[in-house]
C-alpha cells in the first residue's frame, strides 16, 4: 500500500517545488557582493587605451555601472533608456564594454550615442568575473564609498527605473 504512493508523492514534491519556482523573478538574482566594496580593477578606457580607469572612479558620486557590449540585441533595446538616465546629474553613469572588440565598441555607440561617462573596456572579462556577470545587460548601483548596493539582471526600461533603481539612488544622494 505504502509503495503505491511513493510516486505520487513525489509527483506532488516536484510539482510543488515547481509552482513555487514559478512564483520567483528570473532577473532577481541575489549577490553576495551588496554592500561589499566593488572589486579592485586597473582596466583601459574604451576610447583610449593608455587611460586607466580603476575603482577610484567610482568614488564620491552614486555611480550606475552597466554591463554591455555591441554584440548584445537587449542592450540595444536598454540603450535609449541609457540615454535619459544620463542626463540625471545625480548619478555617475559608467559602461562597462564587456568581452567585445574595441573597434565595433566605439562604433556601437557612434551609431547608438554614448551616454556613459567613462567606459571600462573589459574584453578578457576580467572584471566581470570578480562582478560574477552572467549576461548583459546588468547594471550595479554603488555608493559614495564603493560599496555595490544594488545589482539588476536585465534591460532596464522606466518601469524598473521607477520602482527599483531610482529609490536605492534617491535614498544614496541623502545620506
Amino acid at each position: 500500500m505504502i509503495r503505491s504512493l511513493v510516486p505520487l508523492i513525489t509527483l506532488f514534491i516536484i510539482s510543488l517545488l515547481f509552482a513555487i519556482g514559478l512564483t520567483k523573478d528570473p532577473s532577481s538574482i541575489p549577490s553576495e557582493l551588496i554592500n561589499q566594496k566593488f572589486p579592485s580593477f586597473n582596466l583601459s578606457e574604451l576610447y583610449d587605451e593608455e587611460s586607466i580607469v580603476t575603482e577610484k572612479d567610482l568614488l564620491n558620486k552614486v555611480s550606475l555601472v552597466n554591463v554591455f557590449g555591441s554584440w548584445c540585441a537587449a542592450c540595444i533595446t536598454e540603450h535609449p533608456y541609457l540615454m535619459e538616465i544620463s542626463k540625471n546629474e545625480n548619478i555617475n553613469l559608467i559602461g562597462m564594454n564587456w568581452r567585445d572588440d574595441r573597434a565595433k565598441a566605439i562604433d556601437w555607440l557612434k551609431y547608438y550615442g554614448d551616454p556613459y561617462e567613462k567606459i571600462i573596456f573589459d574584453d578578457e572579462s576580467t572584471l566581470a568575473i570578480q562582478l560574477g556577470v552572467t549576461g548583459a545587460p546588468e547594471s550595479f548601483i554603488i555608493d559614495y564609498q564603493g560599496q555595490i548596493k544594488y545589482k539588476h539582471v536585465g534591460v532596464i526600461n522606466n518601469k524598473i527605473w521607477e520602482k527599483d533603481i531610482l529609490p536605492v539612488i534617491n535614498g544614496l544622494n541623502k545620506i
